[in-house]
């Protein structure tokens, strides 16, 4: 008998309505002046403190204020930063930093071993509330200045992304100018970095501005300013950037990027951002069919990715093979494939486990989520016999639900790349005791504990394309798609995106000559 397949789902973004050409202010025509680059933004810059923004979206601006020790290229490979080398013990539990001496912050002071030193022990200090803290808490032992250029960490074990955690999460702020403030929360307001970029001003809801740093000790940015404009609705972006009113945007809705493709004067780049776009599946509740091997199997069997990629995201993406991203610089498994959309062999696993005419089952869906992504992942478990029922909830409360295990059985979630180490998402969506994770597998537990210590990229290269192979042997999540963002910018301005992370690289944004 043919199995019957689900119809295609029409995506019901609605489209805009085609501006004039007499209206489009681009290809060449900057909003402001060619000092200048108005960036449209779908989400809001929540906070610019780098060492207590509680997401990846403030995180995005703050790489232009801040300065690290080790920095990402575009790739997403290390690089010497404010330190120009580092030492690290043989036993891996000692981290010396060389560190440059031409550094200035903001505000004129001299960036100094002291400087680093502090902003370590900020994080830690439970008082600021960092996001930071649990990366280093129970890591970092003590931090000794060694002079002006030279700063030492000492550690209670190896770490082997501990290089990785320190260029993606200790930014480096000013000692004399942070203590002198009253509280966190003025810092935020008035924040000072080492970066390209110093802050300007930020209107609450509205936009942020930064200037470029004229001290700044490398290579100085193509323009003068910078203006993030909030812009949460999509439409708002898409027009925004037609008619002038922003140089560039982000977050194109996948409905419009086939028109914006044919726009002369525009530029559009759909990027890979390393973050798997997955089922995350309450698979540790005893006496559930998530609970079961098989059933878990079914779900991903059950489910054509590709033609989801192709007809409701409109071919921006690509079948996962694993949960770690294909855009990591190591860990990544070439020979794994994705799982083949196969409902027969989908059935036949869920009456294995004992499951012969399926079962009901809530699904989460935050409203960050086009509804339509998780209505054709729900069609297509029709077909096998899995109903699954929606949920949409707002994204703030579906994010304090997702931090807290409490929007089970299953929800669609994404993990963010912040560090360009695959322990990250393993860490945090695969371990018994990861932040986002309902998922224990005796097996990943061990090559985890073997990736902390291990410091040689060649050996966590092999030791998490083990993990990979499991998690997807094992049904850990229903694997949709990588993650891509797609900008659009006027065809005048010069950009190399960053890779892998989602994360703005704007060191070398400008306007071309």
């Amino acid at each position: 008998m043919t199995q019957k397949k689900p119809p295609v789902l029409s995506v019901a973004f609605a489209l805009l309505a085609a501006a004039s050409t007499s209206a489009f202010a681009i290809n060449g025509k900057p909003a402001v002046d060619r000092d200048t680059i108005v960036f449209g933004i779908g989400k809001e810059i929540g906070n610019l403190d780098g060492q207590v923004a509680a997401s990846g979206d403030s995180q995005r601006y703050l790489w232009q204020i801040y300065d690290a020790l080790y920095a990402f290229d575009t790739k997403g490979n290390l690089k010497p930063n404010v330190a120009t080398k580092v030492d690290i013990a043989a036993d891996g539990l000692s981290y010396t930093f060389e560190l440059r001496k031409d550094v200035t912050f903001h505000n004129g002071a001299k960036l100094t071993a002291s400087d680093v030193k502090y902003s370590l022990e900020r994080i830690l200090d439970p008082n600021t509330r960092s996001t930071r803290r649990p990366y280093f808490a129970d890591l970092v032992t003590g931090v000794e200045a060694q002079g002006d250029s030279k700063v030492v960490f000492k550690l209670s074990r190896p770490d082997g992304a501990f290089l990785n955690k320190v260029a993606g999460y200790l930014t480096l702020v000013p000692r004399a100018y942070t203590e002198s403030l009253p509280n966190v929360e003025a810092f935020a307001r008035a924040p000072v970095g080492s970066g390209p970029y110093k802050f300007v001003e930020q209107k609450i809801g509205q936009s942020v501005t930064l200037e470029r740093n004229e001290a700044y000790w490398g290579a100085k940015p193509g323009i003068k300013k910078l203006i993030f404009k909030s812009l949460p609705e999509p439409a708002s972006r898409v027009n925004a950037v037609l008619t002038g009113e922003a140089d560039i945007v982000d977050y194109v809705p996948t409905a419009e990027v086939e028109r914006l493709r044919k726009t002369a004067g525009l530029n559009l780049a759909s990027v890979q951002v390393g973050r798997p776009l997955a089922v995350r599946l309450y698979s540790n509740v005893e006496g559930t069919p998530l609970a079961k091997r098989d059933v878990r199997l079914a779900l991903n069997h059950g489910l054509d990715a590709k033609a989801i990629i192709d007809n409701v995201l409109k071919g921006v993406g690509a079948p996962l093979a694993s949960y770690i991203s294909s855009s990591y610089p190591y860990g990544v498994d070439k020979a794994l494939k994705p799982y083949a959309y196969d409902p027969a062999r989908a059935k036949r696993l869920l009456s294995q486990a004992g499951y012969p005419q399926g079962f009901s089952t809530d699904f989460y869906c935050s409203s960050d989520n086009p509804k339509e992504l998780c209505e054709a992942i729900a069609a297509y478990w029709s077909q096998i016999g899995v109903k699954a029922n929606i949920k949409v909830i707002d994204y703030a409360a579906w994010s304090r639900l997702n931090n807290t295990h409490k929007n089970g059985p299953m929800t669609m979630m994404q993990f963010s790349n912040a560090i360009y180490d695959p322990i990250h998402p393993i860490g945090g969506g695969a371990t018994k005791a990861g932040t986002w994770s309902d998922y224990f597998n005796p097996e990943v537990e061990k090559l985890v504990e073997q990736a902390q210590t291990t410091t040689d990229r060649a050996q966590r290269d092999e030791i998490f394309k083990k993990i990979g192979r499991t998690l997807h042997d094992d049904g850990h999540a229903v694997l949709v798609t990588e993650m891509f963002y797609t900008y659009a910018r006027d065809s005048q301005i010069q950009w190399e995106i960053q890779q892998g992370s989602g994360y703005f690289n704007l060191h070398n944004i400008g306007w071309k000559k």
